[in-house]
């Protein structure tokens, strides 16, 4: 009698410590009531050692944690939903997740990224929505500028975000509509002193450098990740390498003559076939952004992502996991990129059809890969200079956001070659 009690309580012990070794981060619609901090927390767990596994396809691309009252007390204190598993739980949802009937793939993720954003030295959070998310979901980061980028200090990173940055040394194209105000003469003469002070005649030639830089970055195996002006403007300085493309106001001296026949696509990462603007007034730098051509409403202005196989393709799975496949569109110097001028081995993983425009779009460089994002903020229309923050605790399960945050935390992913 004494030894069926005693082994009555051993299988009592058994079945509670079988109930709590795993955690779940849902990341459906109605599960998780913070999606962006969700990321962060798994960041977080990442940095300090534990497993993680990203979930590909499963209830929005959900994560999965070992069981710790650390990790537990950090939900709870982020506000980020969470489900207990036991271990028959955790085999019976891995067994799903494997099975060759289901477009899903369980992705181990390794080590936390070391994060560095392109950005000018005093710049807000609010002025770019990385780190405006980095920030929100708790992931640090470093800001780096041209200094820091032409010294070499890439090679400390594994991740590179692109501030809205005008690579091209035309100071954002904000010459029409600003160039008598205080902020862009000051802009423009900091610009040209860090030009100096780094060795270069012309604001254009440091910034082509610094254009270099980082190309060689996602060569070398680095990823790097794109939004708003920073991406077509970045393809324009690779493409336009050697070459004057501005105008007297911009450097002082004439450009190269007939210098749209002389651009080398071939230099750029993801677009072909350009037409530069050479109209100096002109808000805009070429014709691969669809700003001006867009004629969609605000209530119809959505994308939608695309779906891969996350078994074969788990990068751009990676890449495109969310709780919804539509996106709510967002306008920015550079809102959307014209289908027709991008490369056909770049992959187009987000699109508008009422427009033929691509929003979001992915490819590889040498060892390395970039991932573009057109538009300025996922959760403001249509920024304007000196718009207040957006206040991400408005926003907590942003789709729009959590695509930023996906190429944040795939680098964290056990390399599996992409075959798309």
């Amino acid at each position: 009698m004494p030894f069926r009690k005693s082994l009555y309580i051993f299988l009592i012990f058994i079945s509670f410590s079988a109930k709590a070794s795993f955690i779940l981060l849902p990341m459906d619609e109605t599960s998780q009531q913070n999606h962006l901090k969700a990321y962060g927390i798994t960041y977080w767990c990442l940095d300090k050692n534990y497993k993680a596994s990203w979930l590909l396809n499963y209830r929005g691309g959900s994560f999965l944690l070992p069981d710790a009252a650390e990790i537990r007390k950090e939900c709870q204190i982020r506000g980020v939903s969470f489900e207990i598993l036991s271990d028959n739980e955790e085999t019976t949802i891995l067994n799903e997740i494997s099975s060759p009937s289901q477009n899903m793939e369980s992705v181990v993720l390794e080590k936390a990224p070391k994060i560095a954003v392109y950005t000018p030295k005093g710049k807000q959070p609010w002025d770019d929505a990385v780190t405006l998310v980095l920030t929100y979901a708790e992931i640090p980061f470093t800001p780096i500028y041209d200094e820091e980028v032409l010294s070499d200090q890439l090679l400390l990173y594994d991740w590179l975000h692109l501030h809205h940055e005008d690579f091209t040394g035309h100071y954002g194209k904000f010459y029409g509509a600003y160039k008598n105000t205080p902020w862009y003469i000051e802009q423009k003469k900091d610009a040209e002193v860090l030009a100096t002070n780094l060795g270069y005649s012309k604001v254009s030639q440091e910034k082509g450098a610094v254009a270099k830089k980082i190309r060689d970055f996602v060569i070398g195996g680095g990823f790097m990740f794109a939004m708003c002006s920073a991406t077509d403007s970045f393809d324009i300085a690779l493409a336009a390498d050697g070459i004057d493309i501005c105008e007297s106001m911009f450097d002082g001296d004439a450009s190269t003559a007939n210098y749209q026949s002389k651009m080398n696509y071939g230099n750029s990462f993801a677009f072909k076939d350009f037409t530069l603007e050479r109209r100096p007034e002109q808000y805009e730098f070429s014709d691969i952004d669809m700003t001006m051509k867009r004629r969609i409403p605000m209530e119809k202005d959505y994308f939608t992502l695309m779906e891969f196989s996350a078994k074969w393709d788990p990068i751009p799975s990676m890449l495109c996991q969310n709780h919804t496949q539509l996106v709510k569109g967002f306008m920015g110097q550079t809102t959307a990129f014209d289908a027709e001028l991008i490369k056909s081995n770049v992959l187009i993983m987000g699109t508008c059809e009422l427009n033929g425009e691509a929003r979001y779009i992915h490819g590889e460089k040498g060892k390395g890969m970039f991932t573009y994002y057109s538009g300025h903020d996922p959760e403001d229309f249509q920024h304007q200079v000196g718009d207040p923050a957006t206040v991400l605790d408005l926003h907590p399960n942003s789709p729009g956001y959590r695509l930023i945050l996906n190429n944040v935390l795939f680098p964290a992913a056990k390399k599996k070659k992409m075959k798309t």
